[in-house]
């Protein structure tokens, strides 16, 4: 198994932040039956839901593990963008 990468994934899925926690539910299991298949290559961390997009934190080992697990899952793609670097209140200690 190769380097994982943080990616975040930006989808854009008209009414999702209306979505009823059951309807969420669904989308997260079709996600989750798609991650079992590709296997190790690809976790998903956590989602933000807002108005009519998500954005998603993922580790994988590449953007064509992204665009294998949207494939699969049916869940559509917008952007991807590689995150090589986090900051938060302690990187000012440093």
């Amino acid at each position: 198994m190769g380097q994982m990468k943080r990616f975040v994934i930006e989808r854009e899925i008209p009414g999702i932040g209306q979505m009823s926690v059951t309807e969420l539910c669904g989308a997260a299991r079709a996600s989750n039956k798609a991650l079992a298949q590709i296997g190790p290559t690809i976790q998903w961390q956590h989602s933000y839901v807002a108005g009519d997009k998500t954005f998603c934190v993922y580790l994988a080992e590449s953007e064509e593990a992204i665009r294998r697990h949207s494939e699969l899952s049916g869940i559509p793609v917008s952007a991807i963008t590689e995150v090589p670097q986090i900051i938060d209140p302690l990187t000012a200690n440093n």
